[in-house]
């Protein structure tokens, strides 16, 4: 949804209203109703069988954050207008619990740089905030806000009542994190659980049997091209991580989902910053 799009080599797209949904068993992609502007790095969850698309940038590299929010209705294949969030961000960590959409992190880019001799400028500012949309009422409530450091790029992943907030930046790819906190939806309280391994953003998170798998990310240390192949995951019964096969190629900035056993990996860029991919990769845990 939404994002980078690089056609041969052309310059990037730098944000797209591109929606497509891929079907396993049938091994197809599908066209869907665009996104109402383009858009990239969106944060999206999927609740009640709709899907939720909070705030995102519309130009590079992280410029004009939005306070969009949309729900995409499949049955109708439209999307429709949602309230404004309170602050217009982009990069933000969407998880849906119980019919509620918690929105964390995100980047205000109230701070523009322009690095010498680079033809674009880069926004800065990440945030701690913490809202908890309500479909039901359309409204946004405050919730207790990120511990630590503010950030955004990071993975998100549910695990019953809790989310569980994975890595992220503080501004730039040298300011990653390993952090890994855990929000208890019902007591409203946020614990700290085991780090990740390495320090990552920008990967993608997803549910497998019990346990969050984080895959890729950018910028390996002492790179600023090379991203992560790395898949770990993240057991809550013995609070630690271990590593999974190896992603087929490295990347960063791409999506997952899982759908009758495994987890579905898509597009991606396979260097650091801007890029975009075709690949869909698939993983199974061996039993």
């Amino acid at each position: 949804m939404g994002g980078t799009v690089q056609e041969g080599e052309a310059n990037p797209v730098w944000a797209s209203t591109a929606v497509h949904s891929y079907d396993p068993r049938r091994d197809r992609w599908s066209v869907h109703a665009p996104l109402p502007k383009p858009l990239t790095h969106v944060g999206v969850a999927a609740s009640g069988g709709l899907l939720y698309a909070f705030g995102g940038f519309t130009d590079a590299v992280h410029l004009n954050p939005q306070p969009d929010a949309y729900v995409y209705v499949p049955r109708e294949d439209r999307w429709r207008r949602l309230p404004d969030m309170p602050t217009a961000l982009g990069s933000i960590a969407v998880a849906a619990v119980h019919g509620r959409l918690h929105l964390m992190g995100g980047r205000d880019s109230h701070r523009v740089v322009t690095p010498e001799g680079s033809p674009v400028s880069l926004g800065f500012g990440t945030v701690s905030a913490h809202h908890v949309f309500e479909p039901g009422t359309g409204s946004y409530r405050q919730a207790p806000p990120l511990p630590g450091e503010a950030r955004d790029h990071a993975g998100t992943a549910v695990l019953g009542s809790s989310v569980h907030v994975v890595g992220g930046r503080v501004e730039d790819v040298g300011d990653n994190l390993t952090r890994h906190d855990v929000f208890d939806t019902l007591t409203r309280r946020w614990l700290r659980a085991a780090p990740l391994p390495v320090a990552r953003s920008a990967g993608a998170a997803v549910v497998m049997d019990g346990c969050v798998v984080y895959a890729g990310g950018e910028c390996r240390p002492g790179s600023n091209t090379e991203t992560f192949d790395d898949v770990t995951l993240y057991d809550p019964r013995v609070d630690r991580w271990r590593s999974l096969t190896a992603l087929p190629g490295s990347r960063h900035g791409f999506g997952a989902a899982h759908l009758d056993g495994r987890a579905y990996f898509v597009g991606g860029s396979p260097s650091c910053g801007g890029g975009a991919s075709t690949d869909t990769f698939a993983l199974s845990l061996r039993h």
